[in-house]
């Protein structure tokens, strides 16, 4: 049997999602209120409150192991439609590692994609529809910009965070297609997206938890 995966990077990075999660209830419940129900800033903390509580419990055989709990609590305890699909975007991460024992760029980035596809299938969403998709997947672009460029982790998030944030920003000129917030028309307009406001809040605090620390 294989050692457990102890404090990796992949262990880093969901735990500072579910961090950055729990500590931006309110603000991501504000953003949704705009035009949505509100309730996705309440919906996705309690769901991390569990990951993080439940933390030393979980299985560290190897990443996808590890992935795919996360992806079992994440579906089953976070409300609304935001369960299944981060669940799903987990689930289809963990896909991507099995039978590896580390993270390197390339599989970064294929984890990435795989979760955007496994979003885009679960919530029949497509870019340009007022989603987290519409920073998750150009982030995921910079990214691998990046990579194939030989940039070290920490200057490859920062990039990737400042795309996120302005992407994000942009789905204020987006009419939402999706949610509750579609049925709200062109009213939607000059809002930003809270779901792509918080991949770009988890990919800036991705950024403070590798400063310092590039390795």
């Amino acid at each position: 049997m294989t050692d457990p995966v102890t404090n990796s990077p992949v262990e880093r990075v969901v735990n500072t999602i579910a961090r950055t999660a729990v500590a931006n209830e309110k603000y991501f419940g504000d953003l949704d209120a705009v035009v949505g129900d509100g309730d996705f800033g309440y919906s996705l903390a309690r769901g991390f409150e569990i990951v993080l509580n439940d933390w030393d419990s979980y299985d560290r055989t190897d990443i996808s192991t590890f992935l795919k709990k996360i992806a079992v609590v994440v579906t089953s305890r976070i409300g609304g439609t935001s369960g299944p699909i981060w669940g799903t975007a987990f689930l289809r991460a963990a896909a991507v590692t099995a039978g590896k024992s580390e993270v390197d760029g390339p599989t970064a980035v294929a984890m990435l994609r795989s979760a955007a596809d496994g979003i885009m299938a679960r919530g029949g969403a497509s870019l340009g529809e007022k989603t987290l998709l519409d920073s998750l997947v150009p982030a995921t672009d910079e990214i691998e910009r990046q990579v194939k460029q030989g940039h070290d982790a920490l200057t490859t998030l920062q990039a990737a965070a400042a795309v996120a944030r302005s992407t994000a920003d942009d789905t204020a000129k987006l009419q939402a297609r999706r949610g509750r917030a579609a049925y709200t028309g062109e009213r939607s307009i000059g809002s930003v997206d809270a779901g792509a406001t918080a991949v770009a809040v988890m990919f800036e605090a991705l950024v403070q938890e590798w400063q310092g620390d590039p390795a």
